[in-house]
């Protein structure tokens, strides 16, 4: 009788020592690694820098505020799909047929809830979009035409097509026409029009994940193509214990259902994030022949940013709500785990 005594009364204290100890909420983001620095003047560098913090502490304040990890995840995303520097929302690339068509995914560690839309043209922000298919319907994605009828009935803000046409995005396209035309070689890294996308990841003071991922998709692409951004365990996954946000040459990601496949790593074998994240991002996908990057976040609050470009802009916040971003490769940041292309692909050890 005795013995339980004292054993209720050490499970009541550890409870007690466990709900004074909150989960530090941490937020990470990405504006896709289809980057080259010789494309970014100074001004155009600063403006990102300057997106990618406000993404930061727009989604920081949610969790600050004792919102969830969705939410958090929303807000920083709404940032950059509003910048034009980033293929996402009013930055978008045009398809073949000088259109703008964008897709969006959206899930939730905690219940394994998601939401996706794919081919919308008038969607201002399809991450919202995407959000409101997660809660206020039956389904997981919804494509092209009845996606922005639900759009319509939700409440949600719908453009004119023109408001998302950007100059430089729109030459884009007519430097590749031109090069198909001619049959001449891209001078650009065959990645750059097969990557460019936004992410975010965030952990929440329950300790619950989401992850989310918003594209304009792949500069000239044609027949309705779809990558793997609005595709859950493609482009985005959440579960208990990791959230991913992926930003590559989609086909590639899809085939190797990358998100879905680092957090396995991650629950089955173990795996830390970096570990997670090298193995599939800069190992299975660059031994098929794709590039690109990601971001995974794991329960424990610890992040990596794999990827194997010149680039990737990318960002975190934490306990300290200092804002962190770097654009390049060798930037150097907390968290980076960077293949050169001289490297030999190789698993990490567990």
């Amino acid at each position: 009788m005795i013995r339980s005594a004292v054993f209720a009364l050490v499970l009541a204290a550890s409870g007690i020592a466990s709900a004074a100890q909150p989960v530090q909420p941490v937020l990470v983001i990405h504006g896709g690694a289809g980057v080259i620095r010789r494309s970014n003047n100074a001004a155009d560098e600063a403006d990102i820098r300057k997106a990618l913090e406000t993404a930061l502490r727009n989604g920081y304040a949610q969790l600050k505020a004792g919102k969830s990890s969705t939410d958090a995840v929303v807000a920083a995303l709404r940032v950059l799909e509003d910048d034009p520097h980033f293929n996402a929302g009013k930055g978008a690339v045009f398809t073949h047929d000088g259109k703008n068509e964008m897709d969006a995914s959206i899930m939730e560690g905690e219940g394994q809830r998601a939401g996706a839309v794919a081919a919308v043209h008038r969607v201002r922000n399809p991450i919202t979009l995407a959000r409101a298919v997660m809660e206020h319907s039956e389904h997981v994605m919804l494509v092209g035409d009845g996606a922005e009828m639900f759009a319509k009935e939700q409440g949600i803000t719908l453009v004119d097509p023109s408001y998302f046409r950007t100059e430089k995005r729109w030459q884009q396209l007519q430097k590749i026409l031109k090069e198909e035309a001619a049959k001449q070689t891209s001078t650009d890294p065959e990645y750059v029009k097969h990557i460019g996308t936004t992410g975010a990841v965030a952990l929440d003071s329950k300790g619950h994940l989401a992850a989310g991922t918003s594209t304009g998709g792949m500069t000239n692409k044609r027949w309705g193509r779809v990558g793997d951004s609005p595709i859950i365990g493609a482009g985005t996954w959440a579960d208990s214990g990791c959230a991913f946000s992926g930003t590559g040459w989609g086909e590639y990601y899809i085939r190797t259902h990358a998100a879905s496949n680092v957090c396995a790593r991650v629950k089955l074998l173990k795996e830390t994030a970096a570990q997670a994240g090298a193995a599939v991002i800069n190992g299975e996908v660059v031994k098929m022949g794709g590039d690109g990057g990601a971001i995974v976040l794991t329960s424990d609050g610890k992040f990596a940013f794999p990827f194997n470009t010149e680039g990737m802009y990318r960002g975190w916040i934490g306990a300290d709500g200092v804002p962190h971003m770097a654009l390049y490769a060798d930037d150097g940041m907390t968290g980076d785990v960077v293949l050169k292309k001289e490297e030999p692909v190789a698993t990490p050890a567990h």
